[in-house]
């Protein structure tokens, strides 16, 4: 076969859904082509139909999508009219899948031996023997350590980034030569992520697989893929070289992706995220000519008259608007109006929230043996000996992988789980352990927004309902004033007073986060917990919250515990961070400072791992390897010795770190002197020319 062809090939593809009034498009006139060896990154928000090409190009649309019209080819031959057993061959020699959520993919109840050796011996004459060989040489491939030991595991006895890593072998076992991955790496953590990109990328290199990335992240787009294409309301938009598209996008709407994500060190009172206004339109309600031009700033009277064609500016560029010629020139910015700085000032010296060694631990259930044996049950310490302050219009930005504490730490606060050690304090006072003790003038001055507005909200509630009970019940409004109070309180997160009326089945993600944020702010609480609130939503949507939070912040003058694993957002928001290891402070300081020399070797790593949404900035490259270990079974003296890069020996692993302090008043967890950590590193960010921060 010749290597001149393209892997894929897709031309004027139309691909639609049977609703009860007719047919709705989901992708429209849709045309790109990938080769052996390229990496095409697919961008866009929710709704774009990002998932919807994915599955087309895998001819796995439900029953309710076809193909209106174009052709969809791969290795040169038309797929929408294969039968089953040509779609099993192409699947199992041609196309390969890895999901967003392996653990959803993988059987259950199947060893991970059993399911690579069922897909080997599908597509290849093996024994039985000969497959359990292959089995471990893909998982060595793979960079799993122990790989006997995960052929013998079932998923649920394997963290979920060693199941991704079982997923890409699983796809890349019959050598196909096409990858289609669909947000792979969303629900890791960052360190888990940075490798299992380094893996995609080396192995899709190795073999020369085509890929099309599908991803809402800019940052991994920007350090895996050789073009992207940017997808809106089903059309195709742009479509250009990674570098040439992050370095001067065409499109308004690619423009306004990247302004609104935030850069590692870029600060809130700095340069604020622009975001996009409005959201992406409802299939059924498309606008006729330009599809963006409902939320375009730059968008003038032929924009909502007549629908821009798809245009080459250069040989190797494509893009969908009417202004492209100016934008070129460089006689347009499509940025959007610059805002003033969100400034928080004037912290109170009296800490709104103080927490004085706190640990939460959680008793391990025993087995038979150890009942027999009248061993002790084992505990898992998820938070150990904590100490903070948050004062007034503060925010304290805590990040670290799965499984260091910072969920079980908001808990104990929150009062979800009773800590088995240490004291907090809300405004001077101790709070009661357990949540049930807790009287209204104290449950109102703490409020929480959690990750997913899906389980926050009561789905049979209206939004209305779910406002005005805070209000009811912790302020003892009337029902009246509780309902002018929740249409204020749309107001101030930018929803229409209709929204009191709707369920949350009928909001959009981003609708549905602005409610919970909402709710949180309808007690006008002292202190705001967000546990990975933003995690979830598209990079504008989050761009939109998070400036959302900041200004009711200052407008109501809380106190704010800021949880996440993205560092780049939290150092955004927070105006201290503290990083969290296995239960344990790692490093605590100004946001300012946390992003320059000395760190801990573990924040070190953290802000390596994050992929910068920019292919020409340069960044430290360190890899953690292995899993965070288990918090029943921790490692003695420092916790992080058995993944540290800058491991000392036996003190590590003997005696537990002292804290340090650098002149800038950043405290550091760690036995190597804080001298000697600022001599040995350098900046994970590189800086351009100007010497500004990248």
């Amino acid at each position: 076969m010749s290597n001149d062809q393209p892997v894929l090939q897709i031309n004027d593809l139309t691909l639609s859904y049977r609703r009860n009034s007719g047919a709705v498009d989901a992708v429209r006139d849709f045309s790109l082509s990938i080769d052996e060896g390229q990496t095409y990154g697919l961008v866009g928000e929710s709704g774009s139909g990002k998932s919807t090409l994915a599955l087309a190009v895998m001819s796995y649309l439900n029953e309710d999508g076809f193909t209106k019209s174009g052709t969809l080819l791969i290795n040169g031959q038309e797929i929408s009219e294969f039968d089953d057993e040509q779609l099993r061959k192409l699947w199992g020699s041609s196309v390969a899948h890895v999901p967003q959520n392996p653990f959803t993919a993988l059987n259950p109840s199947l060893r991970i031996g059993e399911q690579l050796a069922e897909s080997i011996k599908a597509h290849n004459d093996l024994s039985d023997e000969e497959a359990d060989l292959q089995v471990v040489k893909m998982l060595e491939q793979v960079r799993l350590a122990d790989p006997v030991r995960v052929a013998n595991s079932y998923p649920h006895q394997i963290s979920g980034g060693m199941q991704q890593r079982v997923m890409i072998a699983l796809a890349l076992s019959s050598k196909p030569r096409l990858l289609v991955l669909d947000e792979p790496t969303t629900a890791l953590d960052v360190t888990t992520q940075a490798v299992v990109l380094d893996l995609i990328s080396e192995l899709t290199r190795e073999h020369s697989t085509a890929t099309l990335y599908v991803t809402h992240n800019l940052g991994v787009v920007a350090n895996i893929t050789d073009r992207v294409a940017v997808l809106y309301a089903s059309e195709l938009v742009e479509d250009a070289p990674t570098e040439d598209l992050y370095r001067q996008p065409l499109h308004p709407y690619s423009r306004g992706l990247l302004d609104s994500v935030p850069r590692l060190a870029q600060r809130k009172d700095e340069v604020p995220l622009q975001g996009i206004s409005g959201q992406i339109p409802s299939l059924e309600d498309l606008p006729s000519a330009c599809v963006f031009a409902p939320r375009c700033p730059v968008a003038i009277d032929i924009c909502w008259q007549q629908r821009p064609a798809l245009e080459s500016p250069t040989p190797d560029r494509r893009v969908r608007c009417h202004r492209w010629p100016e934008i070129l020139a460089g006689q347009l910015s499509t940025h959007r109006e610059a805002q003033s700085p969100l400034l928080v000032e004037g912290f109170s010296s009296k800490p709104v929230l103080s927490l004085d060694n706190v640990s939460v631990v959680y008793p391990q259930p025993r087995s038979i043996t150890e009942w027999l044996s009248a061993n002790p049950p084992k505990e898992l310490r998820a938070v150990d000996k904590v100490s903070l302050e948050v004062q007034s219009r503060q925010t304290i930005g805590i990040v670290g992988e799965s499984g260091s504490g910072k969920s079980s730490l908001a808990r104990a606060i929150i009062g979800l789980v009773e800590p088995d050690a240490g004291h907090v304090d809300i405004l001077g006072a101790t709070l009661p352990s357990v949540l049930k003790l807790r009287d209204k003038e104290t449950l109102s001055q703490l409020q929480m927004i959690f990750q997913n507005p899906d389980e926050a909200l009561n789905p049979y509630l209206t939004v209305g309902e779910s406002l005005q009970r805070p209000l009811i019940s912790l302020k003892s409004l009337s029902s009246r004033d509780a309902q002018l109070q929740a249409m204020e309180l749309l107001a101030k997160v930018r929803l229409p007073s209709e929204y009191l009326h709707r369920f949350p089945g009928q909001l959009s993600g981003g609708e549905k986060q602005r409610v919970a944020v909402a709710r949180a702010f309808a007690t006008n609480p002292d202190l705001l917990i967000a546990d990975e609130s933003v995690s979830a939503l598209d990079v504008s949507v989050q761009a939109t919250i998070l400036n959302l939070l900041i200004s009711l912040q200052i407008e109501h003058n809380t106190a704010m515990l800021f949880i996440a694993h993205d560092i780049a957002v939290v150092g955004y928001l927070a105006d201290q961070i503290a990083v969290m290891y296995l239960g344990r402070l790692m490093q605590f300081g100004d946001a300012i400072s946390i992003f320059d020399p000395p760190y801990h070797p573990y924040t070190e790593a953290l802000l390596s791992a994050v992929p910068p949404p920019d292919p020409s900035v340069e960044q430290e490259r360190i890899r953690l390897s292995g899993d965070v270990p288990s918090a029943i079974d921790r490692p003695s003296g420092c916790p992080f010795h058995t993944r540290c890069p800058r491991f000392l020996g036996e003190i590590c692993v003997e005696q537990a770190p002292p804290w340090q302090e650098s002149e800038d008043g950043k405290r550091v967890y760690c036995h190597i002197p804080i001298v000697e950590l600022e001599r040995s590193q350098s900046p994970v960010l590189r800086f351009d020319s100007s010497g500004s921060r990248e």
